[in-house]
């Protein structure tokens, strides 16, 4: 029987890994625009601001963690070259 050369084996191609970022998505953190009368309005201002800005900065650092968390796991499933 004859074997043409295309039907032949050939070494197995590499496993070509795909990466899922299963992090949140990044947002805009965004302040309402404002225009406070009394010392009253701006005071409590600075309070929902504050907290606004902890809100957002607890989304960043939440985003981050997850972000380095993919990247050492990439980095652990990566075979290193022979």
């Amino acid at each position: 029987m004859l074997t043409l050369s295309g039907c032949g084996s050939d070494r197995p191609l590499q496993e070509v890994q795909l990466t899922v970022s299963g992090c949140p998505a990044v947002t805009q953190c965004r302040l309402e625009q404002s225009a406070p009368h009394t010392n009253g309005d701006l005071n409590a201002l600075l309070d929902e601001t504050e907290a606004a800005w902890a809100a957002c900065a607890d989304k960043v650092d939440t985003i981050i963690a997850c972000q380095e968390r993919d990247s050492e796991q990439a980095a652990v499933l990566t075979p290193r070259p022979e």
